[in-house]
């Protein structure tokens, strides 16, 4: 089996040798950058499987370096761990709701993120909605259409980008409009069993995903809010 090649975008050398030898002793390649320009750089020559991101880094933070991954097409479904000092709640928040697969702060067991690697890698190499073989050609519902085989949404005839994690999100509720999801369901199904993460990692996803489907700021139509359940596609 192949290995699994992780970029470790961190300007500490101590912590950058501690996580290298550790995961490179548990099967993956590593390599190590300091900058983020040093990163996309490699990135253009040879892709990594994973990225382990600090924020605070010497010619940039690792919001921005995130915002450049979701927002370019060839990368924008590599999965990304957040591993940073920053530990207020605004911080995490931020993080997911930018398109973070997890959050870990310093400091941190060297075993927990190796298992939290290896959960990652295996959401992002499943399909997500693997369980909906019966999904048509097309969904349309309201003025949203999905074209599952070309993994495109489009909204008013207009493209949405979203990330793997939203498109899923929107395709298992739309494939049901008017079923309440738990968000103990949306977990399972979109993150997987496994997910260390709690339920709040759904909100912000849903928070994100309305944002991205609405004109019209806070006046979402499309996601209903089942309070204290969880959310349903309006019917």
């Amino acid at each position: 089996m192949k290995k699994k090649y992780i970029y470790i975008l961190e300007d500490e050398k101590n912590i950058q040798r501690l996580i290298a030898y550790n995961l490179n002793s548990s099967g993956f390649s590593t390599k190590s950058f300091e900058t983020g320009s040093d990163f996309f750089t490699a990135m253009e020559e040879f892709p990594c499987d994973l990225l382990l991101l600090d924020i605070m880094l010497p010619d940039t933070d690792g919001y921005d370096v995130l915002t450049k991954i979701r927002l370019d097409s060839r990368f924008v479904n590599l999965p990304v761990i957040m591993l940073t000092a920053k530990k207020e709640e605004l911080d995490k928040i931020l993080g997911l709701e930018m398109g973070a697969d997890d959050y870990i702060t310093k400091p941190f067991s060297v075993r927990e993120l190796t298992s939290r690697i290896k959960a990652v890698l295996r959401r992002s190499s499943r399909h997500t909605l693997s369980s909906y073989t019966n999904l048509p050609e097309k969904l349309n519902h309201l003025d949203i259409e999905i074209n599952p085989e070309k993994h495109l949404v489009t909204q008013r005839g207009k493209e949405i980008s979203l990330t793997l994690k939203e498109y899923s999100l929107l395709v298992l509720m739309m494939s049901e409009p008017g079923k309440v999801f738990t968000r103990e369901i949306l977990l399972d199904k979109i993150w997987g069993y496994d997910y260390f993460g709690g339920t709040r990692t759904v909100d912000v996803h849903i928070s994100y995903l309305r944002k991205n489907l609405s004109d019209n700021g806070p006046d979402f139509n499309y996601i209903e809010t089942i309070r204290g359940v969880g959310y349903k596609f309006k019917a």
